[in-house]
């Protein structure tokens, strides 16, 4: 038989294991991550609640690494926000050019 603090032990390896990391999120049994197309997000999670758009420009930025000094690219950035119930919290999915870039989460729903 284990010991206590062995089975907290491995209790907590599990809970570890199965968590999602801080920019993703679950929509039913379905991740949603960086780098995820915003079609992914639609067809798992459905339709937001809110979505604020802008265009941000910022430096270039090659698949490389390498920055061109200079040379600006347009970015449409959208900030989708994703309200649950009163029993989740609300989450703002950041999407930059259609791919997510960054989740937040608020505080709990409505």
């Amino acid at each position: 038989m284990l010991s206590k603090s062995l089975r907290a032990t491995i209790l907590g390896l599990l809970l570890l294991a199965a968590a999602v990391p801080a920019h993703a999120f679950r929509c039913g049994t379905r991740i949603i991550t960086r780098g995820d197309h915003a079609d992914k997000i639609l067809k798992f999670c459905g339709e937001p609640a809110s979505v604020r758009s802008r265009v941000h420009q910022r430096s270039y930025v090659s698949k490389l690494g390498h920055v061109y000094p200079g040379v600006v690219e347009e970015i449409l950035i959208e900030e989708w926000t994703y309200n649950f119930g009163p029993n989740q919290l609300i989450r703002v999915v950041r999407l930059e050019n259609g791919y997510v870039a960054d989740v937040k989460y608020l505080g709990y729903g409505y």
